[in-house]
């Protein structure tokens, strides 16, 4: 090949990465997108989606949410648009945590989709109202704890008798201290309309939508559209926007290599293998597999 077609091909495949790397970016990009019920809006409903696995990246980016909608005049309320079965430990309590901190400045409800259990249903407990679906499931409110003590090879230096992973039963120590912290925040913003016993709530059962607004895990069967319009409500807002804030989408890593005789090739994350498979066909971005790293072992809630 002469310098002029190298030159060429380069310049080609130059070109086909940098729009790649615009539609990829696009795609990946959180959404916001805005609809108006009124002509003359006295303020703005926010809707931010906790959806997926609750892990360290997912709460950074519903922080940020919760953190715009705190700072911003125009939003006077917020819906948690809640579909999670839960999460790990210590990103379930910064989630509890934020929610609690816009919920002291402004109304904040939860419309429950599909599922809200676990270190979702932890992550709502500071709303004004739990909105759920005759479909939906809630609660599950208890710590599960993975993987084990292997012992220490006698190559290992430690600096102490306790540099070293915990034994079963400082573990089991940890998760029944982490329950009791679950549990107690339970009775604490629900103690009002709960009717189970702290051991019953313990028990980490998830009930259906009829049966949660029930017995107290949630307060009323409505879709979103009515949980907008009680978080307006409470905000003191008859004419009002909605703005809906959703994740960005996790698509995986996607690489532009070499040049072969019938193109450039592409590479697509495998699920199987967490490694990298060429692409064979026309790759569309919606089968690119979603990868999310496991970010803490030490527990889930």
């Amino acid at each position: 090949m002469n310098r002029d077609s190298s030159a060429a091909s380069a310049k080609a495949l130059f070109v086909v990465a940098i729009v790649a790397a615009v539609l990829v970016s696009s795609v990946l990009a959180p959404v916001a997108y805005d609809y108006t019920t009124s002509t003359q809006s006295e303020g703005t409903v926010s809707v931010i989606t906790i959806s997926g696995t609750i892990s360290a990246s997912t709460v950074d980016g519903i922080s940020e949410d919760l953190r715009n909608a705190r700072t911003n005049d125009s939003i006077e309320a917020v819906v948690l648009k809640v579909d999670s079965g839960g999460g790990y430990v210590a990103p379930s309590e910064r989630l509890y945590l934020e929610v609690l901190r816009t919920a002291e400045q402004m109304p904040v409800v939860a419309s429950v989709q599909g599922v809200g259990a676990s270190g979702a249903y932890y992550g709502m407990l500071p709303t004004d109202e739990i909105f759920v679906l005759s479909s939906t499931e809630v609660g599950s409110v208890g710590v599960v704890s993975s993987g084990g003590s292997v012992p220490l090879p006698e190559s290992v230096i430690r600096t102490g008798p306790d540099k070293a992973q915990p034994t079963a039963d400082e573990r089991r120590q940890t998760v029944e201290s982490l329950k009791r912290q679950f549990v107690g925040r339970v009775m604490q913003h629900r103690g009002d309309t709960i009717t189970l016993s702290r051991e019953e709530v313990a028990y980490a059962k998830t009930y259906l939508g009829p049966k949660a607004v029930e017995n107290g895990y949630a307060d009323q069967i409505g879709a979103l559209p009515t949980a907008i319009d009680h978080a307006a409500e409470m905000a003191g807002l008859e004419n009002y926007d909605v703005t809906r804030q959703e994740p960005p989408q996790s698509l995986g890593l996607v690489l532009l290599t070499s040049q072969t005789d019938n193109g450039t090739m592409i590479y697509k994350r495998s699920a199987q293998t967490n490694g990298l498979v060429p692409v064979t066909r026309p790759l569309m971005v919606d089968e690119i597999a979603p990868y999310n790293p496991e970010v803490n072992a030490n527990g889930s809630a």
